[in-house]
């Protein structure tokens, strides 16, 4: 069972050869195109909605699209925020909207670029990097305990493949 785009649990087919599902398209591969998008329609419903309980987590009043931000720092530490917007996908507004934001709630702080005096550099402050590392542990607590029944190579193989299907969206 999956849940539907309603949140009423139906069955779904896989769309592959043998699973009773026909498409009609009759074009070879969209029965596999078309079950890949369906799963991460499925998947990224889920993952905004876990998005935004996490951003809560950190802070009660922060935006859920802020969260990768604050991911992001905790991974490579200091950013220009261009970088961070090319990274998130934004424009310059709006990263400077989240950024003012996040300084704001006292998550992350500017400092001067030492590589160029025109340019700032932003990181998450100790504040921000304890609240992050705190939700960050307690979702891959869930990850483990969802992720139980799996071999912990196909957790290693769907990470790579979500890897690669993350660099190919970058094109």
């Amino acid at each position: 069972m999956h849940e539907d785009g309603n949140g009423a649990g139906r069955p779904v087919g896989t769309g592959l050869p043998g699973s009773g599902v026909d498409q009609g398209t009759g074009r070879k591969g969209d029965r596999e195109f078309l079950s890949l998008e369906r799963e991460l329609t499925v998947f990224l419903r889920r993952a905004r909605a876990n998005q935004g309980e996490m951003a809560r987590e950190v802070h009660p009043d922060l935006e859920s699209a802020a969260y990768g931000l604050l991911v992001r720092l905790d991974e490579c530490g200091r950013q220009r925020a261009t970088a961070l917007a090319a990274y998130i996908g934004v424009g310059k507004a709006t990263m400077s909207r989240q950024l003012r934001a996040l300084e704001d709630l006292g998550l992350v702080a500017r400092e001067p670029d030492p590589a160029d005096g025109r340019a700032w550099l932003v990181h998450l402050t100790e504040e921000g990097r304890r609240r992050v590392g705190r939700v960050r542990e307690a979702r891959r607590a869930r990850y483990v305990s969802q992720l139980a029944h799996w071999d912990q190579r196909e957790v290693a193989e769907l990470a790579r493949l979500l890897h690669q299907l993350n660099l190919g969206m970058e094109k």
